[in-house]
Protein backbone atom coordinates (compact mmCIF):
# COMPACT_ATOMS: atom_id res chain seq x y z
CA UNK A 1 0.00 0.00 0.00
CA UNK A 2 1.47 3.27 -0.59
CA UNK A 3 2.04 5.47 2.35
CA UNK A 4 1.44 9.64 2.99
CA UNK A 5 4.07 11.66 1.59
CA UNK A 6 2.37 14.43 3.16
CA UNK A 7 -0.35 14.22 5.84
CA UNK A 8 -1.47 17.92 6.37
CA UNK A 9 -4.24 17.74 9.33
CA UNK A 10 -6.11 21.25 10.51
CA UNK A 11 -3.30 22.97 9.11
CA UNK A 12 -3.54 27.06 9.98
CA UNK A 13 -1.56 29.41 9.05
CA UNK A 14 -1.70 32.96 10.85
CA UNK A 15 0.28 36.03 10.17
CA UNK A 16 0.37 38.76 12.16
CA UNK A 17 1.44 42.55 11.92
CA UNK A 18 1.08 45.35 14.23
CA UNK A 19 -2.33 46.27 13.00
CA UNK A 20 -3.88 43.18 11.86
CA UNK A 21 -3.38 39.20 11.87
CA UNK A 22 -4.23 37.47 8.42
CA UNK A 23 -5.51 34.01 8.40
CA UNK A 24 -3.76 32.40 5.29
CA UNK A 25 -5.20 28.69 6.14
CA UNK A 26 -7.88 27.85 7.80
CA UNK A 27 -8.03 24.45 9.23
CA UNK A 28 -6.64 22.63 5.51
CA UNK A 29 -7.10 18.96 5.21
CA UNK A 30 -4.54 16.69 2.89
CA UNK A 31 -3.04 13.77 2.05
CA UNK A 32 -0.64 13.22 -1.01
CA UNK A 33 0.08 9.69 -1.55
CA UNK A 34 3.96 8.59 -2.33
CA UNK A 35 4.35 8.61 -5.96
CA UNK A 36 1.39 10.55 -6.44
CA UNK A 37 1.68 13.73 -8.88
CA UNK A 38 -0.83 16.27 -7.97
CA UNK A 39 -0.83 19.76 -8.81
CA UNK A 40 -2.58 22.66 -6.77
CA UNK A 41 -4.64 25.46 -7.85
CA UNK A 42 -6.27 28.67 -6.79
CA UNK A 43 -7.03 31.95 -6.75
CA UNK A 44 -4.26 34.94 -5.48
CA UNK A 45 -4.50 35.23 -1.43
CA UNK A 46 -6.44 31.85 -1.88
CA UNK A 47 -3.48 29.82 0.76
CA UNK A 48 -1.86 27.69 -2.01
CA UNK A 49 1.64 29.47 -1.74
CA UNK A 50 1.88 29.14 1.84
CA UNK A 51 1.17 25.36 1.96
CA UNK A 52 3.78 24.83 -0.50
CA UNK A 53 6.36 27.05 1.73
CA UNK A 54 5.18 24.75 4.85
CA UNK A 55 5.77 21.71 2.98
CA UNK A 56 9.58 23.04 1.55
CA UNK A 57 10.50 23.88 5.03
CA UNK A 58 10.56 27.93 4.18
CA UNK A 59 7.80 28.51 6.67
CA UNK A 60 6.24 27.18 10.39
CA UNK A 61 2.78 26.75 10.55
CA UNK A 62 0.47 28.24 13.51
CA UNK A 63 -1.49 25.03 14.30
CA UNK A 64 -2.54 21.62 13.11
CA UNK A 65 0.12 19.24 12.33
CA UNK A 66 1.87 18.74 9.15
CA UNK A 67 4.51 15.50 7.99
CA UNK A 68 6.43 14.90 4.73
CA UNK A 69 7.89 11.53 4.44
CA UNK A 70 7.45 10.85 7.84
CA UNK A 71 8.87 13.72 9.37
CA UNK A 72 7.35 16.15 11.60
CA UNK A 73 7.61 19.93 10.41
CA UNK A 74 6.31 21.43 13.70
CA UNK A 75 8.98 19.65 15.91
CA UNK A 76 12.05 20.23 14.02
CA UNK A 77 14.92 21.89 15.10
CA UNK A 78 16.97 24.60 13.56
CA UNK A 79 19.47 22.02 12.34
CA UNK A 80 16.89 19.04 11.58
CA UNK A 81 15.08 21.85 8.97
CA UNK A 82 17.89 22.53 7.34
CA UNK A 83 19.00 18.77 6.65
CA UNK A 84 14.87 18.30 5.68
CA UNK A 85 15.40 20.79 2.70
CA UNK A 86 18.37 19.59 1.71
CA UNK A 87 17.78 15.59 1.61
CA UNK A 88 13.69 15.43 1.44
CA UNK A 89 12.83 18.04 -0.66
CA UNK A 90 13.51 19.57 -4.00
CA UNK A 91 12.17 23.03 -5.43
CA UNK A 92 11.61 24.02 -8.99
CA UNK A 93 10.85 28.19 -8.79
CA UNK A 94 8.62 30.11 -11.15
CA UNK A 95 11.48 32.85 -11.17
CA UNK A 96 14.81 30.82 -12.45
CA UNK A 97 17.16 33.22 -10.63
CA UNK A 98 16.56 31.34 -7.39
CA UNK A 99 17.50 28.19 -8.74
CA UNK A 100 20.42 29.15 -11.36
CA UNK A 101 24.05 30.99 -10.52
CA UNK A 102 24.72 32.95 -13.99
CA UNK A 103 28.33 32.31 -13.19
CA UNK A 104 28.75 28.54 -13.36
CA UNK A 105 28.11 26.08 -15.85
CA UNK A 106 24.93 24.33 -16.22
CA UNK A 107 26.57 21.08 -15.18
CA UNK A 108 28.68 23.15 -12.10
CA UNK A 109 24.95 24.41 -11.03
CA UNK A 110 23.49 21.09 -10.63
CA UNK A 111 26.86 19.61 -9.04
CA UNK A 112 26.29 22.41 -6.75
CA UNK A 113 23.75 21.20 -4.22
CA UNK A 114 25.71 17.71 -4.09
CA UNK A 115 28.43 19.78 -2.76
CA UNK A 116 26.25 19.71 0.82
CA UNK A 117 25.78 16.39 0.82
CA UNK A 118 27.54 12.77 0.81
CA UNK A 119 26.39 12.34 -2.75
CA UNK A 120 29.37 10.27 -4.75
CA UNK A 121 29.87 10.47 -8.74
CA UNK A 122 28.83 14.10 -8.32
CA UNK A 123 29.72 14.78 -12.72
CA UNK A 124 28.09 11.56 -13.30
CA UNK A 125 24.91 11.97 -11.41
CA UNK A 126 24.70 15.18 -12.91
CA UNK A 127 25.27 14.54 -16.24
CA UNK A 128 22.70 11.77 -16.08
CA UNK A 129 20.16 14.45 -14.51
CA UNK A 130 20.72 16.76 -17.97
CA UNK A 131 19.94 14.40 -19.72
CA UNK A 132 17.05 13.20 -18.33
CA UNK A 133 15.71 16.55 -18.96
CA UNK A 134 17.27 16.94 -22.30
CA UNK A 135 19.64 19.52 -21.74
CA UNK A 136 23.29 17.42 -21.56
CA UNK A 137 24.49 19.22 -24.94
CA UNK A 138 24.48 22.55 -22.94
CA UNK A 139 26.37 20.88 -19.77
CA UNK A 140 29.21 23.75 -20.32
CA UNK A 141 26.88 26.79 -21.37
CA UNK A 142 26.09 29.61 -19.02
CA UNK A 143 23.08 30.87 -18.33
CA UNK A 144 22.77 33.64 -20.12
CA UNK A 145 23.16 31.25 -23.30
CA UNK A 146 19.96 29.36 -22.01
CA UNK A 147 16.51 30.00 -23.20
CA UNK A 148 13.57 30.58 -20.45
CA UNK A 149 12.87 27.05 -21.09
CA UNK A 150 15.93 25.33 -20.93
CA UNK A 151 17.11 27.19 -17.90
CA UNK A 152 13.76 25.83 -16.01
CA UNK A 153 14.82 22.19 -17.34
CA UNK A 154 18.00 22.68 -15.80
CA UNK A 155 16.19 24.14 -12.64
CA UNK A 156 14.14 20.55 -12.67
CA UNK A 157 17.55 18.74 -12.76
CA UNK A 158 19.10 20.91 -10.11
CA UNK A 159 15.71 20.27 -7.61
CA UNK A 160 16.82 16.24 -8.21
CA UNK A 161 20.62 16.55 -7.64
CA UNK A 162 20.07 15.17 -3.90
CA UNK A 163 17.49 12.59 -5.11
CA UNK A 164 14.52 13.93 -2.71
CA UNK A 165 11.24 12.34 -1.48
CA UNK A 166 9.17 15.41 -2.88
CA UNK A 167 9.88 17.52 -5.51
CA UNK A 168 8.13 20.93 -5.60
CA UNK A 169 7.55 22.87 -8.47
CA UNK A 170 5.99 26.92 -8.27
CA UNK A 171 4.28 27.50 -11.56
CA UNK A 172 6.97 25.38 -13.18
CA UNK A 173 5.80 26.55 -16.60
CA UNK A 174 4.31 30.01 -15.68
CA UNK A 175 7.01 31.92 -18.00
CA UNK A 176 7.27 29.61 -20.88
CA UNK A 177 5.43 28.98 -24.31
CA UNK A 178 3.29 26.02 -24.85
CA UNK A 179 5.44 23.68 -26.81
CA UNK A 180 8.10 24.01 -23.98
CA UNK A 181 5.48 23.77 -21.41
CA UNK A 182 4.30 20.84 -22.66
CA UNK A 183 7.85 19.33 -22.89
CA UNK A 184 8.25 20.31 -18.93
CA UNK A 185 5.16 18.68 -18.35
CA UNK A 186 6.59 15.14 -19.92
CA UNK A 187 9.30 15.71 -17.55
CA UNK A 188 7.24 15.72 -15.00
CA UNK A 189 5.20 12.79 -16.19
CA UNK A 190 8.41 10.92 -16.65
CA UNK A 191 9.57 11.56 -13.26
CA UNK A 192 6.76 10.18 -11.52
CA UNK A 193 6.38 6.98 -13.92
CA UNK A 194 9.57 5.83 -12.14
CA UNK A 195 8.03 6.64 -8.59
CA UNK A 196 8.83 10.48 -7.59
CA UNK A 197 6.19 11.94 -5.84
CA UNK A 198 5.32 15.97 -7.19
CA UNK A 199 3.44 18.31 -6.10
CA UNK A 200 2.85 20.87 -8.78
CA UNK A 201 1.13 24.64 -8.16
CA UNK A 202 -0.02 25.93 -11.28
CA UNK A 203 -2.65 28.14 -12.84
CA UNK A 204 -2.12 27.14 -16.39
CA UNK A 205 -5.63 25.42 -17.28
CA UNK A 206 -3.63 22.96 -19.85
CA UNK A 207 -1.38 21.87 -17.65
CA UNK A 208 -3.89 21.54 -14.55
CA UNK A 209 -6.45 19.25 -16.82
CA UNK A 210 -3.59 16.55 -17.55
CA UNK A 211 -2.85 16.14 -14.08
CA UNK A 212 -4.36 12.88 -12.49
CA UNK A 213 -5.32 14.56 -9.22
CA UNK A 214 -5.65 18.29 -8.95
CA UNK A 215 -6.59 19.71 -5.58
CA UNK A 216 -8.67 23.65 -5.09
CA UNK A 217 -7.52 25.40 -2.66
CA UNK A 218 -10.21 28.44 -1.37
CA UNK A 219 -10.15 30.65 1.55
CA UNK A 220 -7.11 28.75 2.86
CA UNK A 221 -8.91 25.51 2.73
CA UNK A 222 -9.68 21.99 0.25
CA UNK A 223 -12.88 23.21 -1.39
CA UNK A 224 -12.41 20.40 -4.24
CA UNK A 225 -10.55 17.82 -6.30
CA UNK A 226 -10.38 17.12 -9.87
CA UNK A 227 -9.38 13.76 -10.97
CA UNK A 228 -8.73 12.77 -14.36
CA UNK A 229 -11.09 11.01 -16.54
CA UNK A 230 -10.14 7.40 -17.48
CA UNK A 231 -10.28 8.05 -21.18
CA UNK A 232 -7.61 10.42 -21.15
CA UNK A 233 -5.27 8.75 -18.24
CA UNK A 234 -3.35 7.55 -21.24
CA UNK A 235 -3.71 10.28 -23.65
CA UNK A 236 -1.16 12.97 -22.43
CA UNK A 237 0.79 12.92 -25.12
CA UNK A 238 -2.05 13.47 -28.21
CA UNK A 239 -1.49 17.02 -29.89
CA UNK A 240 -5.27 16.45 -31.05
CA UNK A 241 -7.00 16.88 -27.42
CA UNK A 242 -7.40 20.65 -26.65
CA UNK A 243 -6.87 20.19 -23.21
CA UNK A 244 -7.72 24.27 -22.36
CA UNK A 245 -11.31 23.40 -23.86
CA UNK A 246 -11.90 19.57 -23.09
CA UNK A 247 -13.39 18.21 -19.84
CA UNK A 248 -11.06 16.14 -19.08
CA UNK A 249 -11.87 15.83 -15.06
CA UNK A 250 -14.28 14.68 -12.81
CA UNK A 251 -14.81 17.51 -10.13
CA UNK A 252 -15.87 16.62 -6.55
CA UNK A 253 -16.34 18.87 -3.42
CA UNK A 254 -14.50 17.97 -0.37
CA UNK A 255 -16.36 17.32 3.11
CA UNK A 256 -13.92 17.98 5.55
CA UNK A 257 -13.46 16.43 9.25
CA UNK A 258 -16.14 18.76 10.89
CA UNK A 259 -18.44 18.02 7.94
CA UNK A 260 -18.38 20.99 6.25
CA UNK A 261 -18.33 21.54 2.36
CA UNK A 262 -18.11 24.49 0.50
CA UNK A 263 -20.46 25.59 -1.93
CA UNK A 264 -18.95 26.93 -5.54
CA UNK A 265 -19.15 30.78 -6.01
CA UNK A 266 -21.10 29.53 -9.35
CA UNK A 267 -24.15 27.84 -7.57
CA UNK A 268 -23.96 30.16 -4.43
CA UNK A 269 -25.05 33.16 -7.00
CA UNK A 270 -27.56 30.95 -8.37
CA UNK A 271 -29.09 30.85 -5.41
CA UNK A 272 -30.03 34.43 -4.41
CA UNK A 273 -29.50 34.38 -1.15
CA UNK A 274 -30.49 37.29 1.05
CA UNK A 275 -28.40 36.07 3.64
CA UNK A 276 -26.04 33.08 5.06
CA UNK A 277 -29.06 30.88 5.44
CA UNK A 278 -29.56 27.57 3.28
CA UNK A 279 -31.98 24.79 3.80
CA UNK A 280 -30.22 21.56 3.68
CA UNK A 281 -32.45 18.20 2.99
CA UNK A 282 -31.85 14.14 1.99
CA UNK A 283 -33.97 13.12 -0.96
CA UNK A 284 -33.68 10.20 -2.41
CA UNK A 285 -30.23 9.54 -1.43
CA UNK A 286 -29.16 13.00 -2.35
CA UNK A 287 -28.31 16.16 -0.38
CA UNK A 288 -30.26 18.86 -1.20
CA UNK A 289 -29.29 22.16 -0.80
CA UNK A 290 -31.95 25.20 -1.18
CA UNK A 291 -32.79 29.09 -0.32
CA UNK A 292 -35.46 29.12 2.23
CA UNK A 293 -38.64 29.68 1.78
CA UNK A 294 -39.77 33.34 2.11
Amino acid sequence: MPQAMIQADGLVKIYKTKQTEVLALQGLDLTVEEGELTAIIGNSGSGKSTFLNMIGGLDRPSAGSLTVGGKNLFTMTEKELVLYKRDTVGFVWQNNGRNLLPYLTVLENVMLPMSLSSTGKKKSKATELLEMVGMAHKKYSRMNMLSGGEQQRVAIAIALANSPQLLLADEPTGSVDMKTANYIFDVFTELNKNGQTILIVTHDVALSRKVKRVVAIRDGKISSERVLKEAYADRLQESNIDWRQEETQDEYAIVDRAGRVQIPAELMEELHLKDNKVCIGLHDGKVVISRPEE
